[in-house]
């Protein structure tokens, strides 16, 4: 007789679905079939993973339960791991003593930070294809976690954003697309208000389109701005981009698309 093969185990060895975990903006962990819900904890060492690729367990157990004992932090990784393990899909793997987000688990930070540094690299070709705005424009990495390892990597993240932007911007004028240029150096601005580089790169789209008045309006009110919070004045490098002065001297802007120097004004 021909051995029949169990139902269950057949369905067992059947490829899991792919799951997504997204940590900008809110902590969600989607499977083929939508939300999977998990506990604080076991969010915590997901978003560790993802953000360390991998770890030894008394890293892990020590970040994440600094201010309990090691054999009480150990207890509560190793009831985190149980209860994944119990989810829809196995988000964690071990080799050893060292843990990693599992293979098949996609993490937006991943997707971003790719496209920033494609941007941003010394590689980038110039006629590479540019990444949506979309992608460098999400939300805040875990907002309202406020853990010293979030603390760090939100940081990094917010510049290495801000630089995607404000390159993003530069780019599109290039290639004349002035709309798709104007709105990443105005999300860079609402981003970071007082960041000096990016009103440069709004005043540099607008001069691209010849918006002589428009640059002057932005010029001003970002000049009002950084009077009324910090008591000082636009830099140099940004006050010659524009094209008038008090006594009627005039100023021919740089046609280039790429934002000057950067001389950041940020809090």
């Amino acid at each position: 007789m021909t051995a029949q093969t169990p139902a269950g185990q057949a369905q067992a060895e059947q490829p899991p679905a792919l799951a997504r975990l997204r940590l900008f903006g809110a902590f969600r962990l989607e499977g083929a079939e939508g939300g999977i819900a998990v506990t604080a904890n076991e969010q915590r060492l997901l978003a560790y993973l993802a953000l360390h690729q991998r770890a030894p367990r008394s890293v892990v157990a020590g970040t994440l339960w600094p201010d309990v004992t090691e054999e009480h932090a150990q207890g509560s990784l190793r009831t985190a791991l149980w209860r994944l393990r119990r989810v829809r899909y196995p988000a964690v793997g071990s080799d050893g003593d060292t843990l990693y987000l599992a293979d098949g688990v996609s993490v937006d930070v991943d997707d971003f930070t790719r496209a920033a540094r494609r941007l941003t690299g010394s590689a980038h070709d110039p006629g590479d294809a540019l990444p949506p705005l979309a992608l460098l424009a999400r939300g805040e990495l875990l907002p309202g976690w406020d853990e010293e390892w979030i603390c760090s990597e939100r940081e990094r993240l917010r510049q290495l954003r801000l630089h995607a932007l404000e390159l993003l911007s530069a780019r599109h004028i290039r290639r004349g697309c002035h709309a798709l240029a104007l709105e990443a150096a105005l999300t860079c601005v609402a981003i970071e208000p007082l960041r000096e580089s990016a009103h440069c790169a709004v005043v540099t789209v607008h001069l691209a389109e010849s918006n002589v008045v428009e640059a002057i309006r932005h010029y001003e009110a970002f000049r009002r701005l950084l009077r009324a919070e910090l008591g000082i004045e636009p830099s140099a490098r940004l006050a010659g981009l524009i094209p008038y002065r008090a006594g009627g001297a005039a100023r021919t802007p740089s046609p280039s698309g790429e934002t000057p120097e950067r001389h950041d004004r940020s809090a």
